[in-house]
């Protein structure tokens, strides 16, 4: 398996100092949502047509970001495939947990310690409607067969 060579831009930001639409090799999968504030030039075609703060925003970003994924497909891509469905699942998972906790905080300090809060069903319901628009979308690119087959391929060749 091929080490990644990728190095932060600075010590004040995330960034990798790769291109990865020109040195598309240099991607790895990783796990979730791993990279998506990172790889660039994704994060900057993306990022901008993602949003939870309505249901209207939410269906308008997870079309836009199929869209892109599509697009992505059509170029064989891979690592804009995989960043899109990135970005549906912190859509997914980001809505989701603001529908089941007050400000979107899953953790609060009780006598010094980091505690997880507990969960509640529902405490913001358009979040999780917002949730669940993402969710679909999400559904979706995984069981699109051809992000399936150039994932398994990617992840053999190169991590």
């Amino acid at each position: 398996m091929l080490a990644p060579r990728r190095s932060p831009v600075s010590d004040d930001g995330p960034e990798y100092d790769t291109d990865f639409r020109e040195h598309p090799t240099e991607y790895r999968v990783g796990r979730g949502e791993e990279d998506v504030f990172k790889v660039e030039p994704y994060k900057s075609e993306l990022l901008p047509l993602w949003g939870i703060k309505t249901v209207a925003e939410a269906e308008e970003g997870a079309a836009a970001i199929r869209e892109r994924f599509e697009q992505y497909r059509e170029d064989d891509e891979f690592p804009g495939m995989d960043m899109a469905r990135k970005y549906l699942q912190m859509g997914w998972t980001r809505a989701m947990r603001y529908a089941k906790y007050p400000g979107g905080q899953k953790y609060e300090e009780r006598d010094g310690e980091r505690v997880e809060r507990e969960p509640q069903q529902w405490y913001d319901e358009e979040k999780r409607e917002i949730a669940l628009v993402y969710r679909e979308a999400l559904d979706a690119v995984r069981d699109d067969e051809a992000y399936q087959q150039r994932k398994a391929e990617w992840t053999e060749a190169y991590g």
